[in-house]
């Protein structure tokens, strides 16, 4: 317990002392809240009128906080997995300068190193989400807030799944990565494809019935329904104080993936949850079997 406690301390420091990696990944979900902000903001504001039925007439308060809550769950469902990436360089980093065949050689089993690289990524890459979270709900709160408290813990919890699932995505695919370049090629793969096949982007209701379907296997897009369903589920809740028909609202929930159907199945909160967690469960042990191998060839 004592190694494993050093090698998450020596990760984490080193990531924080690296001020490349640190502002890199810091400063990530910032800009996307800029760039949402900027270019996605009227267009998910267009949008949310054109779905409301002819002559409805709603406040802008709540037309705002909609927007805003949209904007933040699509930035911390990609920043959460993105930024994994960035905090996770300090892998490829121990293995293009050649220190990970010091902790191969030594009496460190490769189980302990895998998941002490894992919680060292996980820690990094949680407190710059938590900080982003900060920084999405200050941005909600200013142009309309219908939030509960309930709401903003899930949101959190939400946050912090998405992060363990992120860290366990990029631990595996930097698994075979040995150098910077390809970790920042990846990286830049990820960071601007994620976001479509996640769902953030562009809701998954404006794809191809076919694509749909297969983005309904993967796990990220349930993440980023929960996010969703955390932050705007408020704003709902006020549309339907305002006498919003309940078909209504049911209907735009479709539009921004708040609600899933898997082949035409409702998936529900619980079920997202777990789909999300046995997902991380599946690749954490997936990632450290990875390494127990490697570590049999190594010796042998």
């Amino acid at each position: 317990m004592n190694i494993f406690s050093v090698l998450i301390k020596r990760n984490v420091k080193l990531f924080f002392k690296d001020k490349g990696m640190f502002f890199t990944s810091l400063i990530t979900p910032a800009i996307l809240l800029v760039l949402y902000a900027t270019f996605l903001g009227s267009v998910y504001k267009d949008s949310f009128i054109s779905s409301l039925p002819e002559g409805f007439n709603i406040g802008d308060d709540i037309i705002n906080s909609y927007v805003g809550c949209q904007l933040a769950s699509s930035i911390l469902a990609v920043s959460c997995v993105s930024v994994a990436f960035c905090s996770n360089l300090l892998m490829v980093q121990d293995k293009a300068n050649g220190r990970i065949k010091d902790f191969t050689i030594s009496p460190v089993k490769p189980s302990v190193m895998a998941i002490g690289y894992y919680i060292a990524t996980l820690i990094s890459t949680l407190i710059i989400c938590l900080a982003a979270t900060g920084i999405c709900l200050a941005y909600v709160a200013s142009i309309g807030w219908y939030m509960s408290i309930s709401d903003v813990l899930f949101l959190v919890l939400d946050v912090f799944l998405l992060v363990m699932f992120g860290t366990a995505l990029s631990s595996i695919i930097n698994f075979f990565l040995s150098s910077q370049g390809q970790m920042s090629a990846v990286g830049t793969i990820i960071s601007s494809g994620y976001g479509f096949i996640c769902g953030a982007y562009m809701p998954i209701s404006q794809f191809s019935e076919g694509l749909q379907k297969i983005i309904m296997f993967l796990p990220g897009t349930y993440g980023t329904s929960l996010v969703r369903n955390h932050a705007m589920g408020g704003v709902f809740e006020e549309m339907s104080d305002k006498g919003f028909p309940n078909e209504v609202v049911e209907s735009i929930k479709d539009s921004v993936d708040c609600n899933l159907y898997f082949f035409d199945k409702y998936v529900s909160i619980d079920a997202m949850y777990v789909i999300l967690g046995g997902s991380v469960i599946f690749l954490v042990a997936v990632y450290v079997i990875m390494n127990m191998l490697k570590g049999k060839s190594f010796k042998k």
